[in-house]
């Protein structure tokens, strides 16, 4: 900078000696002024075009001057391509936040002092109903006209959270969600939402199961209570004491039952998977499957009733691959429940067979009273009854196919239902071929 205020200087002084020979003192001080409104012009042009440069912002295509000027277009755009360099980094960041709140299986509004939404993801617009662009700078309220939320929404404290019904794509599924309001920044608000369909339906699993529990044990232990207090206080024969004490054992046999199901469910859900090391032949587990469902059968009726007719093909000599416990409880359940669903005279067919695919079959048919087609998809379901006075005098516990279901879940195959009212059901145990070894022993 120094080197060219002595150029400015010289030039100065030259025109002063110019204007001096020229015309004295006057002409010095004119050639000296010249110099100056020549410099002064060309600083001003420069000027010009780097205003120019700056105001269309093109930082890549700097005009070129030289000297002083050049040295703060050089430095000028050094600045600003940092700057551009700094603004892309925080649009990059930004972009990446709003891209992992879009991924995010939480809602996300944002709201603003008024609250309007300034912005939300994609799942808050499922959440709610909400259209991520057209209902910007929508009122929140208007929206999401649900009372809980309004009430929720008006109050001064939001510390907790309130659960109102959300948006569902179909009329028969119920979605429930969990809201919460967060300050931030300037009176600004964070409306978030979270799916919690799943554990309501679990929390109301839960009550429904404890209910079912206490409703089934409450029945025996009533009677049971009745008839030991009436051995208490009356005065009975010896047959009106065996009558009692029998009707006593049934219903403590069926609380046995029902506990014996609820630890074997316990156990399945608690356990790990069935290994594939322990092997068991077909013959091995239907002779004990038989010989329950043909005692069960010949003390489920009288003998002035005709019998039950009970077919078992027998099995192949084929050998399955898993927990022989678990199958046969399914087994048993599956013959067990035919049997007392089938009135007397009835028949029960139980046959192995082999699909073409080489998956290995179960099925077993009865000839009982069917079951209306709203009623299959629930069967599995604990404690589930088609007819809950007919299930109770059967003697079943409704665990049963809860079970059964578990334990094909575990084994990797599948438990099928067919049935129609007043034809009988026929349900199926189809195991994986991986589980299956159908060489002959």
């Amino acid at each position: 900078m120094f080197s060219r205020f002595l150029v400015l200087v010289f030039w100065m002084a030259v025109s002063a000696v110019v204007g001096y020979w020229y015309a004295q003192i006057y002409g010095a001080l004119v050639g000296a002024l010249l110099i100056t409104f020549i410099a002064n012009l060309k600083n001003l042009w420069r000027g010009q075009k780097i205003s120019e440069w700056l105001r269309h912002s093109t930082v890549q295509d700097p005009p070129v001057l030289g000297g002083l000027w050049g040295d703060l277009i050089d430095r000028l755009r050094r600045i600003m391509n940092d700057q551009i360099k700094q603004t892309e980094s925080h649009q990059q960041r930004l972009q990446d936040f709003l891209s992992a709140i879009q991924a995010s299986p939480n809602g996300v509004v944002l709201l603003d002092p008024e609250g309007r939404i300034e912005w939300c993801n994609l799942t808050a617009a499922q959440h709610l109903g909400f259209d991520s662009k057209r209902d910007l700078m929508q009122h929140v309220v208007h929206l999401v006209r649900d009372p809980v939320f309004n009430k929720y929404f008006s109050q001064e404290n939001h510390e907790g959270e309130v659960i109102i019904e959300g948006r569902s794509a179909s009329f028969l599924k119920s979605v429930k969600l969990s809201v919460q309001l967060h300050a931030y920044g300037e009176n600004r608000q964070l409306l978030l939402t979270r799916d919690v369909t799943a554990l309501a339906q679990a929390d109301a699993m839960r009550r429904d199961f404890v209910a079912n529990v206490s409703h089934e044990i409450r029945t025996p232990l009533t009677v049971l209570s009745g008839f030991i207090e009436t051995l208490q206080t009356l005065n009975l024969n010896q047959d009106e004491r065996t009558k009692f004490l029998e009707l006593m054992e049934t219903q403590a046999g069926r609380m046995q039952g029902l506990v014996n199901d609820l630890l074997i469910l316990s156990q399945l859900e608690g356990s790990p998977m069935p290994q594939m090391t322990e092997t068991f032949s077909l013959v091995d587990l239907m002779s004990p499957v038989e010989s329950e469902a043909r005692g069960l059968s010949q003390t489920h009726f009288s003998i002035l009733e005709a019998p039950q007719i009970l077919k078992f093909e027998a099995p192949p000599t084929w050998s399955l691959i898993g927990s022989r416990q678990e199958i046969y409880s399914a087994a048993s359940n599956l013959v067990n429940n035919a049997v007392r669903y089938t009135p007397a005279g009835g028949q029960v067919d139980c046959v192995w067979s082999q699909l073409p695919d080489q998956r290995l079959q179960f099925s077993v048919q009865d000839t009982g009273p069917g079951i209306s087609t709203e009623h299959l998809p629930r069967l599995t379901e604990r404690f589930y009854r088609v007819d809950r006075s007919r299930s109770r005098e059967s003697g079943g516990t409704g665990l049963g196919l809860a079970i059964t279901k578990h334990v094909m879940q575990r084994h990797g195959g599948e438990l099928k239902i067919e049935s129609e009212l007043g034809k009988g059901s026929k349900f199926i145990l189809i195991f994986p071929a991986s589980r299956t070894s159908l060489n002959h022993q």
